[in-house]
């Protein structure tokens, strides 16, 4: 399994719009669940009001296969969300 982590800072005022964008139904994993190699995402909030995303795929091949095969939709996605955060930061992945 393949394992991506991100965390991000919210914009005032956009939480709730990014719990939606973000969470188990939202667009993010709309997208990935096009992918049978996708397993799963989660949506955590922390103490401080950061958000953490993470995101599971069969391994890290198949989740670049289909972020290259994807990339229009992921970078549209990605450019409608851009406004509801103050900070992205990629964590790391992990293969467990």
């Amino acid at each position: 399994m393949y394992v991506l982590l991100w965390r991000f800072r919210v914009r005032a005022g956009s939480e709730t719009d990014f719990a939606a964008a973000y969470g188990d139904d939202g667009a993010w994993a709309r997208l990935f669940r096009a992918d049978p190699c996708f397993l799963g995402t989660e949506l955590m909030r922390g103490s401080d009001g950061t958000f953490l995303t993470i995101d599971r795929w069969v391994s890290e091949e198949a989740f670049t296969a289909f972020r290259e095969r994807s990339l229009t939709r992921y970078e549209e996605i990605d450019a409608a969300c851009a406004a509801l955060t103050e900070e992205e930061t990629f964590l790391g992945a992990v293969t467990a």
